[in-house]
């Protein structure tokens, strides 16, 4: 009998209206960070911080639909129709929205296309301005005595609004009122609300350029004549003598934006680090990690184990490489036996640990040629196995070792290559100097990112690579990334002490604090 075989159809498509929230990824939430991470084609409104779409995967589709104000703009049926054909040809479809996507997002005109075309979608929730900017002005929104109940409204068309009903509120809370403020305040006071109300103005929260303005219905519109007020929460309410002056824990990078260049597909724990410390990170991929061109030098190195007294590994992709390539002939950790293993850094003892390996030997200094001075056997008697990457690594610790009588067998385990491209939207932040740190963790990735900037450059020759950089801190995780750094760009501003990631971070904390 012939069994039929199952066929297997493409998995459904999904359109996704996300909240971005107030715009830096530290405000984004858990769940919208999941699925914009795994997005197909993200479709993005204006005011969405560049930073979120750097979290989408390489091959993702970015398409810009924003909506400003007397400029030119997508028309909402076309964004429909985007949606629709993307989320019905299988595709994972992200439509990224400032805020809240029911918070004057305008979802509705979206769900009714996706309605009627049958197409499946979800709504992912964002943080508002309208209850954030307030909170991180520190002005509260309730209270038992100055504010029962608060409104959210939209200052875009005020003519269209019951002012009389919105006087007698206690708090009111405007949206996209910048340019209709001197509207807004007489309105107000035409229904009899009292002059000396408070309005506070919040520009830009979340920011570390966030902006504030105090004052009553009196005088407000006259300390902000010629200000621009967009984007804009403006708080209106007995409320606001409430305000504390401090409401968050000190983030000292909150504000900037920080580029790490990273290996591809990587996650990077300095990302995290330097998120929990406020900073908008964009990650840019500068190194490709594969397997080496060839194999059979670390196969008969594996073959050949008892001929070696040491195993130096100095990166977690060199650990990787070598114990999955171990397992591959069927080998486990007993084939290591009798020999003794040292690792450059903590992180690459911790990612030995995962094959339930110690390391014998860890130099006091997180830098490889701190190995040769500090090693625990005599140098001479020793035969050293060397997994490393193929080109362009570590030809002073060799040397070193050489020089002091020891037998090193290097065998490439992985080798890093450039990618192609840079990232459209890292290649944007560059040209709008928006980024005020840029980072470092070896000298491949200055070489890589130079590397591709310079490609980029050859498309845009009106372009200036060291204005590009003119007021961007460069920071360096040790002296040799920091050599390379001077090589490719004339400087170096941030030197980490301790050479790893977490030290980097405390450097750039000391450059940020004037340290």
């Amino acid at each position: 009998m012939t069994r039929k075989m199952k066929r297997f159809n493409a998995p459904a498509g999904c359109v996704y209206l996300v909240g971005a929230g107030i715009g830096p990824i530290a405000y984004l939430t858990l769940q919208a960070h999941r699925i914009i991470s795994q997005a197909e084609v993200l479709i993005y409104d204006a005011l969405v911080d560049p930073g979120l779409l750097t979290l989408v995967p390489s091959h993702c589709l970015l398409q810009s639909v924003g909506k400003r104000g007397g400029l030119p703009s997508t028309p909402q049926g076309e964004i429909n129709q985007l949606l629709v054909s993307y989320g019905l040809a299988g595709k994972q479809v992200v439509r990224l929205k400032g805020g809240d996507p029911f918070i004057f997002g305008r979802a509705n005109p979206e769900i009714q296309a996706l309605q009627s075309a049958n197409c499946p979608f979800q709504i992912i929730p964002g943080l508002s301005s309208a209850i954030a900017a307030p909170l991180l002005a520190g002005i509260p929104l309730t209270d038992k005595d100055l504010g029962q109940a608060f409104v959210v409204l939209t200052g875009h068309e005020p003519e269209s609004l019951d002012w009389n009903a919105l006087a007698r509120i206690d708090t009111l809370v405007i949206l996209m009122g910048g340019q209709t403020l001197p509207q807004i305040v007489q309105k107000l006071l035409a229904q009899g609300r009292c002059p000396q109300t408070p309005v506070a103005i919040i520009k830009n929260a979340g920011y570390r350029h966030q902006q504030f303005w105090i004052g009553n219905l009196t005088d407000i519109v006259e300390k902000t004549a010629n200000l621009s007020l967009s984007p804009a929460v403006i708080a209106i309410g007995s409320i606001i003598n409430l305000r504390t002056m401090s409401t968050s824990p000190s983030l000292p990078l909150l504000g900037k934006t920080i580029l790490v260049t990273r290996a591809a597909e990587q996650a990077s724990q300095f990302t995290d680090l330097l998120r929990e410390k406020g900073g908008t990170v964009l990650e840019m991929p500068t190194l490709t990690i594969q397997a080496p061109s060839d194999w059979q030098p670390l196969d008969q190195a594996l073959q050949n184990l008892r001929q070696f007294q040491w195993l130096i590994l100095t990166s977690a992709n060199g650990v990787n490489f070598f114990f999955e390539r171990s397992q591959y002939w069927g080998q486990d950790s007993r084939a290591l036996q009798g020999i003794k293993i040292a690792v450059v850094g903590q992180k690459t003892a911790s990612v030995l640990a995962n094959y339930g390996l110690k390391a014998d030997f860890i130099p006091p200094d997180f830098v490889a040629n701190a190995l040769v001075a500090h090693f625990p056997d005599l140098l001479a008697q020793q035969t050293i196995l060397f997994p490393r990457v193929e080109t362009g690594g570590r030809e002073v610790l060799v040397k070193e070792l050489s020089q002091q009588g020891a037998k090193v067998v290097e065998v490439p385990a992985y080798q890093s290559a450039c990618p192609e491209t840079m990232p459209a939207p890292i290649w944007q932040a560059m040209l709008e100097h928006q980024i005020d740190i840029l980072t470092f963790a070896s000298s491949k990735t200055v070489q890589n990112f130079n590397h591709l900037v310079q490609q980029q450059l050859k498309s845009h020759p009106e372009q200036d690579f060291q204005r590009l950089l003119a007021n961007v801190c460069i920071a360096s995780i040790g002296p040799q990334t920091s050599k390379t750094c001077l090589s490719c760009f004339g400087r170096v501003d941030v030197e980490a002490k301790e050479y790893t990631l977490p030290g980097l971070v405390t450097a750039i904390l000391d450059w940020e604090m004037g340290g």
